[in-house]
C-alpha cells in the first residue's frame, strides 16, 4: 500500500512539473514582444513526452526512425521533442553537427540527465561537464597515438590469450565474450591487473550499470534496474579506490609495476592549477574508462563479427589483408604500429559498421544563452540531443544508406561532420585511437583463427542503450588448422 501511495504522489508531482515546464514551450512572445518561432515539434504524452517512442525505436533496431520521421514531417533542419522531461532539440544535418561542435562552451555546455549523474558521479568540487573537461586534459597525453603505440603488443598478446581460453568451443555467444575481452584488456592497460579473480570482482558490478542509466521513468526503488545500477556504481568506485590507495603505497615502497599504466600516470599528474588528483577522482575516471571499454567497444566488436558473418565477400577481403600482414611477421612476433597502419580495408569495414550501428547514439548539451539557428530560436535552458543517426543514415550524405559499403571511406571519405561516431569538437571521444587499436588487433586475430556463422541468421542489432546484437550473437566457429 505504501508503494502505491508513493507512486501516486510521485506521478502527480511529475505531472505538475511537466505542465509547468511545457506551459510556455511554444510561446512566440516574451514581455509583449514578438519572438522568433521555436523549433517545431510535438508535445507528446504527459509525463513521458516522446521518451517511450524514442526508446522503442532503439529497442526495435531502428533508432534512426525517430529522427527521420520528425525531420521529414517538419521539413526543417532542427526539431524539438519532449524527451526525458526536457525540451530537447535535435539537429538533423552535418552543418548542424558542425555548428554544435564549434560552439561548445560558447552557446552550449555538456549536460547529462540526473539519472546519469547519479551513476557516474562527478567530483565533489565540479559538475559532470567540468570534471569531464578537466580529466580530458589530464588523460589526453596517455591516449594519444604516440603514447598508445607501446601498448599494441600487450593488446595483441591479451587477444591471443583470450581467444585460446574462451573461444575453444564449437558454438559461442559473442557479446558476453567481447565484454569479457575488452574489460580484461582495459584492466591490464589501465590498472596493470591480469589476476582473473580481481578482474571478476570489478566486472560483476559493472554488468548492472548500463541497463539502469537510460530509462523512461527511473526511480531509485530497491528491485529496479536503476537502483541496481546506482548500487553497482558505488561498489565499483569503492573497489577501484582501494586499488588506487594500494598503488600509492606500492609507489612509496618501491613496489610499483615496471610496465606503465594509466593509474600510475594519474597518480603522478596534477590539474592545471597544480592540485594533485585525489583518489576519489582517479577512481571515478578509471571507472568511466572501464565502463566505456566494457560496453561501447565490446558492442562494436560484436556488430563487426555479425556483419562479417553476413557478408562473406567482405570477410574474405578482411582476412586476405590480415593474412598478408601475418605473413610478414616472424614466428611469435607481436603486432606493432606499422602493421596496424596497413589495415586500411579492415578499418574501412569497422567505420562502415560504426556508421550503421554506432555503439553510442549520442550525447547531450544544455543551451547556456539564447541563439538562433536556421530561423528558429533555441532558448537558454533548452537541452540538445546530438545524435549520430541524424546523419549516419541520411541518404543526403550516404546514398543507399542501408547498404554495407566500406568504399564510402576511401579517398576523401564522407561529407565533413556527417560521420561522427566519436562526436566532434572539444568533446570528441578521447578514447578514439584506443578503440581503433583494440578493434584492429581483435579483427586481425579473429579472422586468422576462425570463420563463423550466425546461429540466428535474422538476429537484429538493437540499441539498449548501446547498439549490439539482440540475442548476444551466438555463432558457430570453424577454426583454421
Amino acid at each position: 500500500m505504501e508503494l502505491i501511495i508513493v507512486s501516486i504522489v510521485l506521478l502527480a508531482t511529475l505531472y505538475f512539473l511537466y505542465s509547468v515546464l511545457n506551459s510556455g514551450s511554444s510561446s512566440s512572445t516574451k514581455n509583449g514582444k514578438q519572438q522568433l518561432p521555436l523549433p517545431p515539434g510535438a508535445k507528446g504524452w504527459p509525463l513521458v513526452g516522446e521518451t517511450l517512442a524514442y526508446l522503442q525505436g532503439s529497442k526495435k533496431g531502428v533508432p534512426e526512425k525517430f529522427i527521420a520521421e520528425r525531420r521529414d514531417k517538419f521539413s526543417t533542419t532542427i526539431f524539438k521533442s519532449p524527451l526525458l522531461n526536457e525540451n530537447m532539440v535535435f539537429f538533423c544535418t552535418a552543418e548542424g553537427n558542425k555548428f554544435l561542435f564549434a560552439n561548445e562552451n560558447k552557446l552550449v555546455k555538456s549536460w547529462w540527465p540526473k539519472t546519469f549523474e547519479k551513476i557516474f558521479a562527478p567530483s565533489e568540487k565540479t559538475t559532470q561537464g567540468e570534471e569531464t573537461m578537466r580529466m580530458r586534459k589530464v588523460l589526453s597525453p596517455f591516449l594519444k597515438p604516440d603514447s598508445l603505440q607501446k601498448y599494441i603488443g600487450v593488446m595483441d598478446s591479451e587477444t591471443q590469450k583470450h581467444l585460446k581460453t574462451y573461444w575453444d568451443a564449437k558454438e559461442v555467444t559473442v557479446y558476453p565474450l567481447a565484454k569479457k575481452y575488452t574489460f580484461a584488456v582495459g584492466c591490464k592497460l589501465f590498472l596493470n591487473i591480469d589476476n582473473p579473480e580481481t578482474i571478476a570482482m570489478l566486472e560483476e558490478p559493472i554488468r548492472h550499470i548500463s541497463s539502469g542509466f537510460v530509462s523512461s521513468f527511473p526511480v531509485n526503488i530497491p528491485g529496479t534496474k536503476y537502483h541496481k545500477a546506482i548500487q553497482a556504481a558505488k561498489k565499483i568506485r569503492t573497489d577501484i579506490k582501494h586499488l588506487v590507495a594500494q598503488r600509492r603505497r606500492d609507489i612509496l615502497e618501491g613496489r610499483a609495476p615496471k610496465s606503465p599504466d594509466i593509474l600510475s600516470h594519474l597518480l603522478m599528474e596534477t590539474y592545471e592549477n597544480g592540485e594533485l588528483i585525489n583518489d576519489s577522482d582517479i577512481a571515478n575516471k578509471i571507472y568511466g574508462l572501464l565502463h566505456g571499454a566494457y560496453d561501447n567497444v565490446s558492442a562494436l566488436l560484436s556488430s563487426i563479427i555479425a556483419y562479417l558473418a553476413e557478408l562473406p565477400e567482405v570477410y574474405d577481403r578482411v582476412r586476405s589483408e590480415q593474412i598478408e600482414i601475418a605473413k610478414s611477421k616472424a614466428p611469435g612476433e607481436l603486432l606493432n604500429w606499422t602493421d596496424l597502419q596497413r589495415m586500411k580495408y579492415s578499418w574501412n569495414v569497422a567505420c562502415e559498421v560504426m556508421r550503421l550501428v554506432p555503439p553510442t547514439q549520442g550525447t547531450f548539451r544544455e543551451v547556456i544563452t539564447d541563439f538562433v539557428y536556421d530561423g528558429f530560436l533555441v532558448p537558454k535552458g533548452f537541452k540538445i540531443h546530438w545524435n549520430a543517426f541524424a546523419t549516419h543514415k541520411n541518404p543526403k550524405y550516404f546514398p543507399n544508406p542501408e547498404k554495407f559499403d566500406p568504399s564510402r571511406f576511401e579517398g576523401e571519405g564522407p561529407v565533413p561532420f556527417s560521420y561522427v561516431p566519436f562526436g566532434g569538437g572539444p568533446r570528441m571521444c578521447p578514447g578514439k585511437e584506443y578503440a581503433r587499436l583494440k578493434i584492429l588487433v581483435f579483427m586481425h586475430n579473429m579472422v586468422k583463427a576462425f570463420k563463423w556463422e550466425k546461429v540466428f541468421p535474422d538476429e537484429k542489432i538493437t540499441t539498449d542503450p548501446v547498439s549490439a546484437p539482440s540475442k548476444g550473437l551466438p555463432v558457430r566457429l570453424h577454426p583454421y588448422k
